[in-house]
């Protein structure tokens, strides 16, 4: 695609999210991350600057708030350590980076987006991805940085259910899918899709997800864009973000029923769950998810965010779309 379009950004914090669980103070704090996080990420888009600036420009944001489960809000391993994941790809080259596995990279999206360019790999894992950082400058802290008492405490719930099962409660755990992502149109009419996260709470023997493997939990060409947040064993066995572009791009489906297809029929039909945000080259943007709620949002033309948390609200994106709503053709 090389027509100008108009600059769209969806990003998403997260599926699973559990409303009575919900306080007001962190409901305001989530809606105002979001938000902040859309507001840097177009600027990127209105300055002219790349999909990709703009999905890194808003990712950052959501790793460095501890409401989410990326950088600085990651959960812990079952050994008690933070282990991130993330990706970014870029629709119009096909380029892509990835890191898995890292301890002490503050920004895990800014490492994927250095080994996509600066790199001759796509992914990079553990201590090599971590003296990578070193090399070409990416910030490094110490692994308190990741530490919240909210997050230790999760571990030592599931630590107490592991205690009281004879088997792994992964299924317990993996309720609260956190995960963070953006995906962007830009002024040329170029895709990117970008993902982040602290993994599973709880998780043991080094597991990585969907979230840093290019077409599972990240994917972009130039017709479609998505990332994934879910439980990634099932968005990696079906390839989740290649298999929606693919009907999109290759098979014309259009974008809403596609993401709807593999995220709520597919990925449940074999015991999965969660949600993802899908842009496409025309516009169009598609949320499903199948949790309780995902935190979302979207910035269009009219340069106004849009966010929502639960499952019940209106997110801006249904069809038919209300009067004077961006989210459609540009």
């Amino acid at each position: 695609m090389s027509h100008a379009s108009a600059p769209v950004l969806v990003i998403h914090g997260g599926a699973g999210v559990i409303k009575r669980e919900m306080s007001p103070a962190r409901e305001r704090a989530v809606r105002a991350a979001l938000t902040l996080a859309l507001k840097n990420g177009y600027a990127q888009l209105k300055a002219g600057k790349q999909a990709i600036d703009a999905v890194t420009a808003a990712i950052t944001v959501l790793e460095d708030d501890p409401n989410f489960n990326a950088g600085k809000g990651s959960v812990f391993t079952h050994d008690g350590k933070n282990e991130m994941d993330a990706a970014v790809m870029d629709g119009s080259t096909l380029e892509a980076g990835s890191v898995a596995g890292v301890h002490r990279v503050k920004n895990p999206i800014l490492l994927a987006r250095a080994v996509m360019e600066k790199s001759q790999h796509v992914m990079l894992v553990g201590d090599g991805a971590e003296e990578f950082a070193r090399e070409v400058g990416v910030e490094l802290v110490d692994p308190s940085y990741f530490r919240t008492e909210e997050r230790w405490q999760q571990l030592q719930k599931a630590l107490r259910e592991d205690a009281g099962h004879a088997k792994h409660t992964d299924v317990e755990t993996a309720k609260h899918f956190g995960t963070v992502g953006a995906v962007a149109l830009d002024l040329q009419g170029h895709l990117a899709a970008g993902t982040s996260t602290g993994g599973m709470n709880d998780k043991r023997f080094g597991r990585v997800g969907d979230s840093p493997l290019i077409g599972a939990g990240t994917y972009a060409n130039s017709g479609c864009a998505v990332s994934g947040t879910g439980w990634g064993e099932y968005y990696i066995r079906t390839v989740a973000a290649h298999e929606v572009c693919m009907r999109v791009t290759q098979m014309r489906v259009p974008l809403k029923r596609a993401a709807a297809e593999v995220i709520n029929q597919e990925i449940p039909s074999m015991g999965g769950n969660g949600g993802a945000i899908a842009l496409d080259a025309d516009g169009h943007v598609a949320m499903p998810f199948n949790t309780d709620g995902m935190y979302r949002g979207w910035i269009g033309a009219d340069g106004v965010p849009h966010v929502a948390i639960y499952g019940d609200e209106n997110d801006g994106t249904a069809d038919p779309l209300p009067s004077g709503d961006s989210s459609g053709s540009p």
